[in-house]
């Protein structure tokens, strides 16, 4: 995994991350930028340098990555094709009780 941060005064502002995978894939994980820093091109700056990264890196791989809404305007505008949609979904889990005997178990 490789990550990039962007920080003010010593502030870390936003992050931005990728995982090589098998096959010569790249995957583009998360991007956050801190709320009181947004639209003001921190997003951009940090994809900017990944990319410019990748490119010197990773030429022939293909890139791939799962977008947030915000972040698929970037991405179709770099050149990125839109594929299958998902929805996030999520759930409180509670009231789980494992089956058998407890054990400490380490590795």
């Amino acid at each position: 995994m490789h990550g990039w941060i962007a920080y003010i005064d010593e502030l870390t502002v936003g992050h931005i991350h990728m995982l090589i995978e098998s096959n010569d894939r790249v995957k583009f994980l998360d991007a956050w930028v801190h709320e009181d820093y947004r639209r003001k091109g921190i997003f951009r700056k940090l994809w900017e340098r990944r990319w410019k990264y990748v490119k010197k890196e990773f030429n022939g791989y293909k890139a791939y990555a799962w977008a947030k809404p915000m972040s698929l305007p970037l991405l179709l505008e770099k050149g990125f094709k839109a594929g299958d949609s998902s929805v996030y979904v999520e759930m409180d889990v509670e009231g789980f009780k494992p089956n058998g005997p407890q054990c400490f178990v380490s590795c």
